[in-house]
C-alpha cells in the first residue's frame, strides 16, 4: 500500500508568485503547481494531502503562535499519516525546527520542515527536489525526529542554522553530523538518528507567552542598552557571547546588569557566536565572570535552539533551578556538550 504523508503549508517562498511587489504567497498556488509535477503522480510517491493555512506566511512574520499551530495541526493528524511535511519559508525556518521538536514530546514519526530558495513556479528551481525527497524520507524511512531538509542534506531540526541567504545548501548543523544526505541514493545515518521509546504516544505541549529575548555582545556595548533589555518584565535571555561564552570581565557595570537580572530570576544562557564549538564559562577569566554573574551555559546549542527551549520550559510553569537544569540538560538531542 502507499503511504500517506500530511503536507502543513505555512506560506513561504516555495508556493510564493510574481507580483508586482516580487514574490508572494498565493492561495491555491502551490496545489496547482504540484497537480503539474508527474513525478508526484508515480507509484513510488506517497499519497499526500496538503492543508494550506490562511493566511499563508512569509516566515519571517512568524510567531511562537505559529509554531504551536504547526504542532497541533501534526497532534491532530498524527494516527492517519505515515509522515509529515511542514512547508516553510526559509527566513526563519530554522526557529520553527527547533521549537516543534520540544512541543512534539513522544514523537514516533518523521516530520521534515523544507521550503526553497525559488519558488516552484519557477523554470529553475531548488523547490521541486526539495519536496519530493522531503516527501519520499517521510513515507519511507522511520525516523523519530523533527528534521530539517534542504538541498540534499537532513538534519536535526535542533540543530540547524540557516547559512546561506541565497545558495541551494542553505542549512548546516555544525555541532552534529546530518541525519542523512542525498545523491543519487538517500543514505541516512542511523547511528546519529534517536531511538524511538516502545509504546511511547505523541503529546503536544502547548505554549505560554513567556517574554523571552536575545542580546547579540558586540565590542563596546553599553551595559545600559544590556540594563534595558534585562529589565522586567523579561524572563528569559540568549546572550550570544564571544568564543567559548566569553564577555568583557573589565566592565564592572555590564556584570552588574548581568547580576541583578539573575539575581531577581532572569534566566540568561550563553551561547556563542561562533558556528562551531561549544560554550565552556570555566575555560577564561571573561567566562568565569559571567558565571559568577548568574548566567549559564548553553553549551552547543544553537541560538535558535536556545531561544525556543526558554520558550518551551518557561510554558511549563517550572521552578527557576529547575529550569535552569532542564536548560542544561539534553532532551531532544539539541545539546551534546554537558560540561
Amino acid at each position: 500500500m502507499r503511504k500517506r504523508v500530511y503536507i502543513a503549508y505555512t506560506g513561504g517562498t516555495i508556493g510564493m508568485t510574481r507580483t508586482r511587489a516580487g514574490y508572494a504567497p498565493a492561495s491555491g498556488n502551490l496545489q496547482a503547481q504540484m497537480n503539474a509535477i508527474p513525478e508526484l503522480k508515480h507509484r513510488s510517491m506517497p499519497l499526500y494531502r496538503i492543508h494550506e493555512y490562511a493566511p499563508l506566511l512569509d516566515s519571517s512574520n512568524m510567531t511562537p503562535r505559529e509554531w504551536l499551530e504547526i504542532a497541533r495541526d501534526i497532534g491532530d493528524h498524527y494516527d492517519d499519516y505515515d509522515g509529515f511535511v511542514v512547508l516553510h519559508g526559509t527566513d526563519t525556518m530554522a526557529y520553527t525546527s527547533s521549537a516543534l521538536p520540544f512541543m512534539l514530546r513522544g514523537l514516533g514519526k518523521p516530520v521534515i520542515v523544507t521550503g526553497s530558495q525559488i519558488p516552484l513556479c519557477e523554470v529553475r528551481s531548488d523547490a521541486r527536489e526539495n519536496l519530493i525527497t522531503s516527501l519520499l524520507i517521510a513515507a519511507n524511512y522511520d525516523i523519530p525526529e523533527v528534521c530539517l531538509y534542504f538541498g540534499g542534506r537532513l538534519l536535526r531540526g535542533c540543530r540547524a542554522v540557516k547559512l546561506s541567504a541565497d545558495g541551494f545548501a542553505a542549512f548546516a548543523s555544525p555541532n552534529v553530523q546530518p541525519l542523512g544526505t542525498v545523491g543519487i541514493d538517500i543514505q541516512i545515518n542511523w547511528n546519529v538518528v534517536r531511538k524511538v521509546r516502545p509504546k511511547q504516544k505523541l503529546h503536544v505541549d502547548d505554549l505560554a507567552s513567556p517574554i523571552i529575548s536575545a542580546l547579540r555582545l558586540f565590542p563596546g556595548i553599553s551595559p545600559e542598552i544590556v540594563r534595558n533589555v534585562l529589565r522586567p518584565p523579561l524572563q528569559g535571555l540568549v546572550l550570544e557571547a564571544y568564543g567559548v561564552g566569553n564577555g568583557p570581565d573589565h566592565d564592572a557595570a555590564f556584570l552588574r546588569a548581568l547580576a541583578e537580572a539573575t539575581d531577581r530570576g532572569v534566566v540568561i544562557v550563553d551561547c556563542t557566536q561562533c558556528f562551531e564549538g561549544t560554550v565552556n564559562l570555566n575555560e577564561y577569566a571573561a567566562g568565569t565572570a559571567l558565571a559568577r554573574a548568574g548566567v549559564i551555559s548553553g553549551f552547543d546549542m544553537t541560538a535558535e535552539t536556545a531561544l525556543a527551549k526558554l520558550y518551551y520550559l518557561f510554558s511549563r510553569g517550572y521552578g527557576n533551578e529547575k529550569l535552569k537544569r532542564e536548560m542544561q540538560r539534553d532532551l531532544r538531542g539539541e545539546l551534546t556538550a554537558t560540561g
